[in-house]
């Protein structure tokens, strides 16, 4: 199989066209091979093909286009991995692989074997059919083509070099006429013509060439011709051109940028972003932390746009966070002129002056000007040229928010890939050989460019150690062993730190000893004892001097090393002033988390959600009216829990865990749960409270529910039930008793589980409580659904919904919608099961309840598969897959992959659905779930059945066998499938397999 993308995206198997019609598969599969041998994140292909507006279903529709993609295409082509899909396309099925091997051996052989190299570049050259991948218009896929484009326009000027200077320019000059007219503002092209014309005898034909490439520069971009064209320009109207003479050669630039590194690593989607802006912008402005790569990303792009700006390549330290004080405008102005040749008598002594004859001198110039390490936008004032031919490369630790247009750049740590291999450059072969030590190397470096350096060279200047001595070497602690000489990551974060304002150094000092990696204005002002206003504007201004990042808006964090920084500095703060600051953080989730839950939670449980009054109830009304406080800070929480136990206050450790379990629940956070409950359950054990002991195992064990380890849930519970039933508490023994009989259930043992559940129903109902009965009923509802009593689950679902509708309970709307739908969808009424199921979903999309959004979405795959549209089907299905599988639900995983499974088959993906049963009933058996263990078998029997009898008969008695066991109405659909394949098997006894 080929495929082309230097044209129209082609596919061929064997000379014949492979249709790929779809407008998004072939968006998905342009940029898998844009990408060929790499794999392509979800995210990345997401914003391909929808333009970074992705409906809610984007996911699952991109599994649906690669899965179209794999029924034409040969199984071994595209690969899939968690974080995304690719394409394995060498120079043997890529048209763009072959044409950059191609061009990469024509470089190499260009200076000895011209001849050679001129057939290798006219070879890659005849691979192009036109645009790259025309008539595919994704922003993404366009921005890269035009990339291709460009590559194409290079190779074909480095081939008509060779051309001319074999002499065979008299051939050219009709094909570069058409060409310059094609790209009329490519000024090597234009100059190649220029000198062919003039070897062909056309004197004057060639200078006019020249007149109509300024007057088009002048008219379209306001420009005169380069250098390299005016010089050719001279040099015919001399006749100096020597027969021998290369295209055009350009006038000598004044050159005064430093070397940049030899291992320059990563970066390459901002160098790409840098030199797009470059082409629309004449500032370019870089910031970042201290020891981040900027003046090393900022001398990397000079070097890359060296050809566009060779009359001046200039570079000066403004010094904005050195030892010393900052460089004045006035002495900045004075060096740049010097750079420029000028000599001292004649630069101006007064500050406008000098700038003015700044500007003079670069009017006219295509200059690049790097202006490294500014103190603030009002240094650069007087600095920044007027003139359009050229481009200023500002970098600054801080944000430089003050000045006007322009392109600003804030720049990250290196991924860890990315950090790795500049180690590796560093040091040599010694990191292949210790990969894991490396990467911890480079995340105890916390990714910064300075630190990994300075890690790397101690390293590299130690043959006798191996990676992990360096690791072990750096510690938990590392910032002590990052420096070498007069460099150190500490000292270059102190110069930041030291000219903040006495206020703003006090916060940054406390938030080392903040516990959690993400922060917000609301729990700064708590911690610091600051109103949110005052907490603001100082995370506003370490923000701007990059000593915090926002990597969300609103959201805060101190990269790994600041952090260590600023845990230094907390030494200095007396305990008392600490202890008061993290009660104070404490608090504020406490109460918060209080508040939401009351207003989510049945009646029964008021009694554990109840905390004394607020410290600071200003800052709890903020947060409890913030929407996104709940997600913003669910990861806050294990933290935040370890850090009250750690100040002395356990129950409030263990109670924080307990507020905050409704809406890590009903959100799907089940391994949040699990985290927090454990670390409550750790404290209240050490504190031996008893009743903070019962509760948490109570909540930990719906974690262990839903992720599918019913056996340690039902453990759980019961610690929780004993105590109740010791206590002489009856409405925290049905509230056990419910929690025992869903996990009953689960486990596959449905009467003794509906037992439990019905026990529990009269025990809440006598002691009065309301809400909590018709929550259980609806659960109740759910049992009925697994044993074939739709009617009697309708019932129970209209009965719920009802009393949730009347009495405002909207967080259960969805849960009692969900049981009619999909007791109306076991009766065959599909029209009234997906009205029900449609309004389940509204509703848990808008309060965010993603374990209803996940079942809801399912079910209403389930009702497009029984109206025969199972491409819909699979669409919805693989939605819920997806949220299932970032959360770890192990049971739903196991029933929305046996769903999609069937519609898979039933959109002829026979393959896909195996594989799907396969894994279902891994995780089924994984999570002890014995109904979809047997589902699995049912579905994979279903598969196999017309291909592999024997294998299809064995899995059917398997999952007869836990079907009859655990009762479910699946039994009779069973049996009757294997009487058919074996008569006699109707009337014979189940047999052990």
């Amino acid at each position: 199989m080929r495929f082309g993308i230097l044209g129209p995206l082609s596919v061929t198997d064997a000379g014949r066209e492979v249709v790929v019609t779809a407008g998004r598969d072939r968006t998905v599969l342009a940029v898998l091979l844009l990408n060929a041998g790499r794999i392509v994140g979800v995210d990345q292909l997401i914003d391909a093909v929808w333009d970074h507006a992705p409906p809610a279903t984007a996911r699952g529709q991109l599994q649906t286009c690669v899965s179209r993609l794999r029924r034409v295409l040969p199984p071994d082509v595209i690969m899939t991995d968690p974080a995304g899909y690719g394409v394995a396309a060498g120079p043997d099925r890529l048209d763009a692989a072959e044409f950059t091997e191609l061009v990469g051996r024509a470089r190499a052989m260009a200076g000895a074997q011209p001849a050679g190299a001129a057939n290798l570049y006219r070879t890659a050259l005849a691979l192009w059919r036109g645009p790259a991948l025309a008539g595919i218009d994704s922003p993404a896929v366009r921005y890269r083509a035009a990339v291709l484009d460009e590559q194409y326009g290079a190779v074909l000027e480095d081939w008509i070099d060779l051309e001319i200077a074999a002499g065979r320019e008299g051939d050219l000059v009709p094909e570069l006429t058409g060409l310059v007219e094609q790209h009329p503002l490519r000024e090597r092209l234009r100059a190649q013509l220029m000198l062919a014309l003039y070897r062909a005898g056309r004197q004057s034909d060639a200078l006019a060439e020249y007149r109509r490439a300024r007057d088009l520069l002048h008219d379209q971009v306001g420009v005169e011709p380069g250098a390299a064209l005016q010089d050719l320009h001279r040099r015919i109207l001399t006749g100096d051109v020597g027969p021998a003479a290369g295209a055009a050669s350009s006038a000598e630039p004044v050159r005064a940028l430093p070397r940049s590194v030899g291992d320059f690593t990563g970066r390459e989607e901002t160098i790409e972003r840098l030199l797009r802006a470059a082409t629309d912008t004449g500032l370019l402005t870089i910031d970042g932390m201290a020891g981040s790569g900027k003046t090393t990303l900022a001398l990397r792009v000079a070097e890359i746009l060296t050809d566009r700006y060779p009359d001046a390549q200039l570079f000066l330290d403004l010094q904005g966070h050195s030892e010393g004080e900052p460089l004045t405008p006035d002495a900045a102005l004075l060096a740049l002129l010097r750079q420029l040749g000028l000599e001292a008598e004649r630069i101006p002594p007064d500050p406008a002056g000098r700038a003015t004859l700044w500007r003079t001198q670069l009017a006219g110039r295509r200059a690049l000007v790097i202006l490294d390490n500014a103190a603030s936008s009002s240094q650069l004032t007087r600095l920044l040229p007027a003139s359009p031919t050229t481009l200023t490369l500002v970098t600054s630790r801080r944000r430089l928010i003050g000045l006007d247009g322009g392109h600003p750049e804030s720049l990250s740590v290196l991924t860890e890939r990315d950090a790795v291999e500049l180690l590796a450059r560093i040091v040599g072969p010694r990191v292949a050989a210790e990969p894991e030590a490396a990467m911890a190397v480079a995340r105890r470096c916390g990714g910064l460019p300075l630190a990994i350096r300075l890690a790397g060279a101690r390293l590299a200047h130690r043959p006798g150690w191996r990676v992990a001595d360096l690791l072990r070497r750096l510690g938990d602690a590392a910032l002590p062993e990052l420096a070498a000489e007069d460099r150190g990551v500490a000292r270059a974060f102190a110069m930041s730190f030291e000219q903040l304002p006495e206020r703003v150094q006090r916060v940054f000092r406390l938030l080392g000893r903040h516990p959690a990696e993400r922060i917000g204005a609301l729990s700064v002002a708590a911690l610091a004892g600051l109103s949110n206003d005052d907490a603001q504007d100082v995370l506003d201004d370490l923000v701007d001097v990059n000593l915090v990042e926002e990597p969300l808006p609103g959201r805060y964090r101190l990269h790994d090393l600041v952090r260590q920084y600023a845990a230094g500095l907390a030494e200095a703060l007396e305990p008392d002033e600490v202890h008061d600051a993290l009660a104070g953080l404490v608090d504020l989730h406490l109460q918060v988390g209080s508040r939401l839950a009351l207003d989510r939670e049945s009646d029964y449980a008021h009694r554990d959600l109840i905390v004394e009054p607020p410290l600071r109830p200003e800052l709890v009304r903020l947060a409890t009216d913030d929407p996104q406080w709940p997600e913003e800070h669910r990861t806050d929480l294990v933290p935040l829990i370890r850090t009250a136990a750690a100040i002395g206050q356990p129950g409030r450790a263990w109670r924080l865990a307990r507020v905050s379990w409704r809406l890590l629940y009903q959100s799907g956070y089940l391994a949040d749960v699990v985290a927090t409950c454990s670390e409550g359950l750790a404290a209240a054990t050490e504190a031996e409270d008893e009743y903070g002991v019962a509760i948490m195992n109570n909540y930990l064990a719906s974690g262990y529910f839903v992720l599918g380890r019913p056996d340690e849930a039902l453990s759980r519970i019961t610690v929780m039930l004993d105590y109740q039933l010791r206590t002489g508490n009856r409405s925290a023994e049905g509230r056990a008793r419910a929690n025992l009989s869903g996990v009953l259930m689960q486990l596959g043992r449905i009467v003794e589980g509906q037992g439990e559940g019905h026990r529990a129903y009269r025990l809440l109902q006598s002691e009065g409580h309301r809400s909590a009965p018709v929550v259980l009923r609806v659960h109740l509802g759910y049992g009925d659904v697994v044993a074939g009593r739709y009617r009697e689950a309708l019932r129970s679902g209209r009965i719920a919904l009802q009393w949730f509708a009347e009495s405002r309970s909207t967080y259960f709307v969805p849960s009692a919608l969900i049981l009619i739908g999909q007791a109306r969808l076991h009766l065959g009424d599909l029209g009234a099961a997906e009205r029900a199921l449609e309004a389940a979903l509204t509703v848990a999309r808008e309060h965010r309840i993603h374990t209803e959004e996940a079942e809801s979405t399912n079910l209403l795959g389930r009702a497009a598969f029984a109206r025969g549209r199972p491409d819909r089907a699979v669409e919805l299905h693989l939605t819920a897959l997806e949220m299932s599988r970032e959360r770890g639900w192990l049971p739903r995983l196991a029933r929305y992959s046996n769903h999609l499974g069937l519609a898979m088959r039933a959109v002829d993906d026979e393959r896909g659905a195996v594989e799907l049963h396969r894994q279902a009933l891994a995780t089924a058996r994984r999570a002890n779930h014995p109904l979809e263990e047997g589902r699995a078998l049912s579905g994979l029997a279903a598969c196999l059945v017309e291909r592999d009898r024997k294998a299809a008969v064995r899995h059917w008695r398997q999952a007869l066998e836990i079907f009859e066991r655990v009762g479910v109405p699946e039994r009779f659909e069973v049996r009757q499938r294997l009487s058919e394949l074996e008569p006699a098997y109707a009337n014979s006894p189940l047999t052990a397999m």
